[in-house]
């Protein structure tokens, strides 16, 4: 993190309530690599485990978030309080297998 950057607090909601990866993150950060932080850290035993960032979608303030996008160019402040801790919600989508043609 640069000197004088803004930093943000997040934490990461998944499918069950559970929270994780909870930190403060440049605000420089892009969504890409956030996920792949996710995909890295995901929590042992769950159901439903990403192999891949392109498994993964962010949601903040009901906006799937663009993987080339910084936190800033996401506008992850907007409507928050100072000071609070962002929560963005996460949603494991695998990509949908090809049929086959008969």
């Amino acid at each position: 993190m640069g000197e004088g950057e803004e930093c943000i607090e997040l934490k990461f909601r998944i499918y069950d309530g559970t929270d994780m990866a909870h930190g403060t993150y440049a605000s420089s950060t892009t969504v890409a690599t956030l996920k792949q932080k996710l995909v890295a850290e995901w929590p042992q035993g769950k159901t439903i485990t990403p192999k891949s960032m392109h498994d993964v979608k962010l949601i903040h303030a009901g906006k799937i978030l663009d993987d080339n996008k910084t936190l800033a160019d996401s506008r992850t402040t907007i409507g928050d309080l100072p000071c609070g801790v962002i929560t963005m919600h996460v949603v494991v989508q695998p990509p949908v297998a090809k049929k086959k043609k008969v």
